[in-house]
């Protein structure tokens, strides 16, 4: 049995105030799955004030950009690598 590759990051939301170190995320997974991973371990809500879904990206502070969710993970980070969590901002 072949084992996946790991990779350590740390995650925080966009206030700083909940960070988790993550030290084993799939290099063959998605930028997609991180996020359906992190949201309930750092206990972030699913939804607005309205009752609305929230959609989450993720930004990477190495590169100051924001991740696709397509993106794989083992392609686009790197050990040690911080990324904050941002939910998507409708206005209207």
């Amino acid at each position: 049995m072949v084992q996946a590759m790991t990779v350590g990051i740390r995650a925080s939301d966009v206030t700083g105030q909940r960070v988790v170190d993550v030290k084993d995320v799939p290099t063959d997974s998605t930028i997609g799955e991180l996020i359906e991973g992190l949201v309930p371990r750092m206990n972030l809500p699913v939804n607005d004030n309205g009752g609305n879904p929230l959609t989450y990206h993720v930004r990477l502070d190495r590169e100051g950009r924001h991740l696709f969710a397509s993106e794989v993970v083992g392609e686009t980070l790197m050990p040690n690598d911080r990324v904050v969590l941002q939910p998507e901002i409708n206005a209207g």
